[in-house]
């Protein structure tokens, strides 16, 4: 067992998600960095779907159960295991009873926690990835624990270090949304020409962007959205929907960011800057 002492913030299990049944309403959730996700279990040599922990801009104070493998990812939070300071993207060794902190936030926005196999918890369709962005259920507490499994005799040698330059990009690589072409000239100068700053309305649901850009009178139904997708208000403002996101909306969906972008966005806090690039 993984035993939370200090739960940071917002600290959740994550997988790559929830799929199958967007049609009932349940969004996709998984991880906000899939980068990062991706090295977490890459270094291990996980399976790609193996679940680990996400936490945002303070990380928690675990405690090993059992002897295992372990590394971290995404953002650069000044991990230290005991006494040791430890660097990202490497694997470590923990023994039972060894205990690890996060001094604090040096860089990015959101890191990943992973343990050799994986995370095991009971899920629930199909999918270990905890949702509920406004609930405090869907996040872990002092004292939960979380089982995986002990792996004593793991050699570390032949693992290979990935990089993640993503956490120093701004530029947010996006194609046509379906209301795109309702856009006129004005407001697609603003939408490209201009860096946009991440408002403190920024969570695993949505993130919003402080600057807007003409607003619209455009009447539509309520139509499909995705991770990803960019929509515009009738003021002007831009809210771009996150893994937690809703199903559906009623704002014209003017673009849609790359998997990477999402990535990059995710990384991003309060005030960072971001934009747009049409591919």
């Amino acid at each position: 067992m993984l035993k939370i002492l200090h739960a940071g913030f917002f600290t959740t299990l994550q997988d790559l998600g929830r799929y199958g049944h967007r049609d009932k309403g349940v969004p996709i959730s998984g991880p906000m960095d899939e980068i990062a996700f991706g090295n977490a279990n890459g270094l291990l040599q996980n399976h790609p779907n193996a679940a680990v922990l996400e936490f945002t801009m303070i990380g928690p104070t675990v405690q090993f159960g059992e002897p295992t493998y372990f590394t971290i990812t995404g953002a650069h939070m000044q991990p230290v295991l005991n006494q040791t300071p430890l660097k990202g993207h490497k694997v470590y060794k923990a023994q039972k009873d060894d205990v690890l902190t996060f001094k604090g936030l040096v860089q990015g926005y959101r890191g990943y926690l992973a343990v050799k196999g994986g995370f095991g918890t009971p899920g629930a369709l199909g999918s270990q990835s905890l949702y509920g962005t406004v609930t405090q259920i869907a996040r872990f507490h002092e004292n939960d624990e979380i089982p995986y499994g002990a792996c004593p005799n793991l050699s570390p040698s032949h693992f290979n270090v990935m990089q993640e330059s993503h956490l120093e990009e701004s530029t947010l690589l996006v194609s046509k949304g379906p209301e795109y072409n309702h856009l006129h000239d004005r407001q697609l100068e603003h939408l490209f020409a201009k860096d946009f700053t991440v408002s403190k309305d920024n969570d695993r649901m949505a993130y919003q962007l402080g600057e807007t850009i003409p607003g619209h009178t455009i009447s539509m139904l309520t139509s499909a959205t995705l991770p990803g997708t960019v929509q515009l208000t009738p003021s002007g403002r831009i809210i771009i929907l996150m893994k937690d996101g809703q199903t559906t909306g009623g704002y014209p969906r003017i673009l849609q960011l790359t998997q990477r972008a999402l990535s990059i966005l995710s990384q991003k806090k309060m005030g960072d800057s971001v934009n747009f690039k049409l591919v």
